[in-house]
């Protein structure tokens, strides 16, 4: 059975939804959770979820947890029994094969950097985040914040990480990798994306389709956005924010007069469908590529549901090795130039 470790004080409401959220995986998903992190506080949340003494749950203490106010450089110096940096730990040590967290992303990051160890071939690990589609299905952005500053290396190093996890994730035999630009002819572009061209182009064995623009995001045309981490990270935010602002734009105008409200309710069925299809809880959270062992973080706010379908996805990203593909991918397919 696989094990993922779940930093259970990262969140903003720790560690009730951690703990709610680890029931339901284990219940659901067939996974064991080690919950990490004040043992007296996670024990008495789970004893408000009866039955959870026959599931594949335990508790690992940890004295020390990391705010969303300490720097990452103060997590990693001065906290040693945080309960991320316990979390990632036991993913080294063997223990649990992933690590999922809603605390503080820099942390989080460091620290897994640190802790588990970054692949061979890997300068830096990347963020991924899925994105619904017109046509039903995901595409992954990445890098979505874990590196501002990126090379063109670096984004065909992205590449190859993306192509993995679609593959093991979104189960798709040929991914279509794409680097968002400002236009979709080769010349269109910054220094960056000149520059990554080429070496995207030249990676054997992966499907790149070129350029792709922000309007082919949710196209379904894509299934790998590669991206530095500064236009990736601005993405998904504007994304976060228009999704919300399209709800309540509907729900206002669905609201206006009692025939529209008649219309509302007969409609209620597509409303539930839109809001599922764009609901950030039901990908759970955007897993840290590149590392040795699975990390996944999720948002702050994560709900018990995004917390479990954050371990759904830990399992099965380990269970499917991404870590090992992506290693043997960037050895097979990167050239002299990256």
């Amino acid at each position: 059975m696989v094990t993922i470790a779940v930093d259970a004080m990262g969140g903003d409401h720790f560690p009730k939804p951690e703990v709610a959220g680890a029931v339901q995986a284990a219940e659901q998903f067939g996974v064991k959770v080690i919950l990490v992190g004040l043992q007296d506080a996670i024990a008495a949340e789970l004893n408000l979820h009866s039955g959870w003494k026959s599931l594949p749950i335990e508790i690992r203490h940890a004295s020390e947890q990391i705010t969303m106010e300490d720097s990452a450089g103060k997590a990693m110096r001065a906290k040693k029994d945080s309960s991320i940096r316990v979390a990632c730990r036991l993913v080294r040590e063997g223990t649990a094969q992933g690590v999922v967290s809603a605390g503080n992303t820099g942390a989080v990051m460091a620290t897994a950097k640190i802790v588990q160890g970054m692949l061979r071939g890997v300068d830096r690990p990347a963020l991924g985040a899925p994105f619904p589609t017109v046509k039903g299905g995901s595409a992954v952005m990445l890098d979505v914040g874990a590196n501002v500053d990126c090379s063109a290396k670096m984004l065909a190093q992205f590449a190859v990480m993306g192509n993995a996890y679609a593959r093991i994730i979104l189960k798709l035999s040929n991914p279509r990798v794409g680097l968002l630009s400002i236009g979709e002819e080769e010349h269109k572009g910054n220094t960056l994306t000149h520059e990554a061209f080429p070496l995207l182009k030249n990676l054997s064995g992966i499907n790149f389709i070129g350029n792709v623009e922000g309007r082919h995001v949710y196209t379904g045309d894509v299934d790998v956005i590669v991206c530095d981490g500064f236009v990736g990270n601005v993405a998904l935010k504007t994304s976060e924010g228009l999704e919300e602002a399209i709800r309540n734009m509907l729900r206002e105008q669905m609201l206006a007069t009692p025939l529209r409200k008649l219309g509302a309710w007969l409609s209620r069925g597509a409303f539930a469908d839109f809001k599922k299809r764009v609901d950030y809880s039901e990908y759970g959270g955007a897993p840290l590529l590149g590392l040795n062992g699975t990390c996944v973080i999720c948002h702050g706010r994560s709900t018990a549901k995004a917390i479990a379908n954050a371990i759904r996805v830990a399992k099965e990203s380990s269970e499917g090795k991404i870590d090992e593909a992506v290693a043997s991918e960037l050895l097979q397919f990167t050239s002299a130039s990256v």
